[in-house]
């Protein structure tokens, strides 16, 4: 399996972002794939932000609802975290995965995660 996260930079706030992630090695059409977050040098778990099913049914973190947008390519196996309305609190590392995520046996947590993005938001 490889997830790989781009798209991210600084931004202003209220600007827009979309990041991509990149995705193999997993059977794309049937996965349930999801955006997360986590702080910038955070080891917390990391925040599940919105998920969507292989035929693009949605859902989001409630308090997200409205700024981003969940969308995915099956042609491409890419999935896609349009993001609006952008504030400093934005500001994370973010992270594509399966939902359920990935397991890898030789991870710490047992979670295969890729390299993330990171998103700065400055007020």
């Amino acid at each position: 399996v490889q997830l790989v996260e781009s798209g991210g930079g600084l931004v202003q706030r209220g600007g827009s972002l979309t990041l991509s992630c990149a995705v193999s090695g997993v059977r794309f059409n049937y996965e349930v794939m999801a955006w997360f977050r986590r702080a910038p040098g955070s080891t917390a778990k990391r925040d599940l932000l919105a998920r969507i099913t292989g035929s693009g049914s949605a859902d989001y973190l409630e308090s997200l609802q409205g700024r981003f947008r969940i969308s995915r390519d099956n042609a491409k196996n890419m999935v896609y975290l349009q993001m609006n309305g952008l504030k400093p609190e934005d500001t994370a590392v973010y992270y594509c995965n399966t939902d359920p995520v990935v397991l890898d046996s030789g991870a710490d947590d047992g979670e295969y995660w890729g390299q993330g993005t990171q998103v700065i938001v400055s007020s």
